[in-house]
C-alpha cells in the first residue's frame, strides 16, 4: 500500500458535522484542515468512512449515498460498500 496522501473535502454544515467526526474517530492518523466553508481531511495511504460510526453519532440509519450531499472533492481510488467507503491509492 502506498503512503501517498489521499483526501476528502466536505462542506462545513450540520449534515457533515457527524461525518467529519466519524472520519476523525476512525482515522487517527489523518490530519483535519478546517476552513470557513470546507473541511479537508488528509491521510497517508488510506482513509475509511464507516457507516456504523456515523450512525452511532447521529442516532439514526445513514446511507453511504448521503455522503454525496456534502462532498466537494476527493483523491484516491474508491472502494465502496453499503457499510464502508475506503480511499486508497492502488
Amino acid at each position: 500500500m502506498s503512503d501517498q496522501l489521499v483526501f476528502i473535502a466536505l462542506q462545513t454544515n450540520e449534515d457533515t458535522r457527524a461525518v467529519i467526526e466519524a472520519i476523525e474517530t476512525d482515522n487517527p492518523h489523518a490530519t483535519v484542515h478546517r476552513f470557513p466553508a470546507m473541511v479537508k481531511i488528509d491521510a497517508p495511504g488510506r482513509l475509511e468512512i464507516n457507516r456504523a460510526t456515523i450512525e452511532d453519532l447521529i442516532g439514526r440509519n445513514w446511507d453511504m449515498q448521503e455522503l454525496q450531499l456534502g462532498l466537494i472533492s476527493l483523491a484516491g481510488n474508491i472502494d465502496e460498500t453499503e457499510d464502508q467507503l475506503v480511499l486508497a491509492w492502488r
